[in-house]
Order: structure tokens, then C-alpha cells, then sequence
């Protein structure tokens, strides 16, 4: 199967996660700052359901522990450039980068199966429903920051591009298990620093104690049913 048909069955897969966010923010109308809690407790429960176990299941430690101290730097690099130019949201871009990079290590392996037609059908199951919660996340982040839906979907757009170039790399070219691992690594430290410092804290000081409890708690049982159903 051509890796840019699968870029496209990301697209849609995350366009359907952007979907049923939409609809989730509808129930919260304007209250952005639910909304963003509630991003943030979903990207907890996307990391500690499925992201970390997958990622230590296959990957070895070292590799995966350097890559969050790497994500880590780049994204105090990152804020304090985004920060010094006037960008006061750097979420948006931030957490898409970390998408980015998260979808390079199954790209590769991807990549890696093109050829045998065995795999086609559970490639492209995997590659519509694995995508859905990010488009969920991404979807969450803009609407809880009042963010151009053009802007949303540049993002997208962004997403299926670097899916496709990575499984066209990794048909051609072999990246080591160290490398994805650190790779791996790196999206874990980004979403994972995201969603805490972006998303939750922040509104720790505007919302109610218990008001905060319940929206992340939310988030967080939106994730498994997501987990459960894809």
C-alpha cells in the first residue's frame, strides 16, 4: 500500500477524532478553561494507558529515559523562544511536534512491512483507529485556546505529511531500536510536560479545587474508553 494513501487515512482518522471533540466541546460551550482541563487529564490517560506501556513493552528503558530528558530540554528551549517573540500559547505547536515525533517509530515499522501484503489490512485498521485519540487532543487543544480551525488543519495536514515521509524512510531505510526509542522518548517527555504545565496547572488557579478534580477526572475516563474502543 503507497504511503501517501495511509497519510491520508490519518488525515481522516484524525479529522474523526477532531470530530468527537468538537462535539464534546459543545457540552462544555465556552468554558475554555474546563475544556483544557479536561485536554489535559485526556493526555494523562493517553500516556498512562497507552503511549508509556507500548513504549516500555518494546523499547528499552535507557533509550526511552534519555529521549524525555531530550523532549524535556527542547521544550524549555522551545517555550522560552516561542515566549521571547510574543507567542503566549505555545501549547498548539508544542504538542503537535510531540504528535509528530510519536508517530515516527510505527511509520518506520510501517514502512519497514510496505511490501508484504499480509500486513495490508491490519496496517490500515491500525493506522485509522491508533491516530483517533490525537486528533481528539490536538482537536481539544485549539478549541479550549480559541485557535483558527485552519490552523487545526495545517496541523493535520502537518501530521499525514511526516506520517508518510517516515514510512517511505522506513521502507528504504532501517532506524536503529535505540533511535525510535529515544525518539519515543522525546514525544513521551513533550505531552506528557504538555499537559501538566499547559493544560492543568495554569487553571489550578482560576477553577475550583473540586471543578478540577472532575474535569481532568473526565479527561482522564475519556482516554480509557478511547483506549477500550480503539
Amino acid at each position: 500500500m503507497n504511503a501517501l494513501i495511509l497519510g491520508g487515512f490519518l488525515f481522516s482518522s484524525v479529522s474523526i477524532g477532531g470530530g468527537i471533540a468538537w462535539l464534546v466541546a459543545k457540552v462544555f460551550r465556552s468554558f475554555n478553561e474546563g475544556l483544557a482541563l479536561l485536554c489535559g487529564g485526556f493526555l494523562v490517560g493517553l500516556l498512562a494507558l497507552d503511549i508509556i506501556p507500548s513504549a516500555f513493552s518494546v523499547y528499552k528503558s535507557p533509550g526511552i529515559i534519555l529521549g524525555v530528558l531530550i523532549g524535556y530540554i527542547f521544550l524549555l528551549l522551545m517555550n522560552k523562544s516561542l515566549h521571547s517573540s510574543g507567542q503566549h500559547k505555545p501549547s498548539v505547536y508544542v504538542l503537535t511536534i510531540a504528535l509528530c515525533i510519536h508517530t515516527i517509530p510505527l511509520s518506520l515499522t510501517i514502512g519497514n512491512l510496505l511490501g508484504d501484503s499480509t500486513f495490508a489490512v491490519s496496517i490500515t485498521t491500525s493506522t485509522i483507529l491508533h491516530h483517533i485519540p490525537e486528533g481528539f487532543a490536538l482537536t481539544s487543544v485549539f478549541l479550549s485556546q480559541g485557535q483558527k480551525i485552519k490552523g487545526l488543519f495545517l496541523c493535520f495536514i502537518s501530521l499525514s505529511i511526516c506520517f508518510s515521509a517516515f514510512i517511505w524512510i522506513g521502507d528504504h531505510v532501517n532506524l536503529s531500536i535505540k533511535a525510535q526509542s529515544v525518539l519515543l522518548g522525546v514525544s513521551i517527555g513533550m505531552i506528557a510536560i504538555t499537559s501538566i504545565k499547559e493544560f492543568i496547572l495554569p487553571n489550578v488557579r482560576i477553577v475550583p479545587n473540586w471543578m478540577v478534580i472532575v474535569f481532568v477526572l473526565i479527561g482522564y475516563l475519556l482516554s480509557v474508553v478511547f483506549h477500550l474502543l480503539f
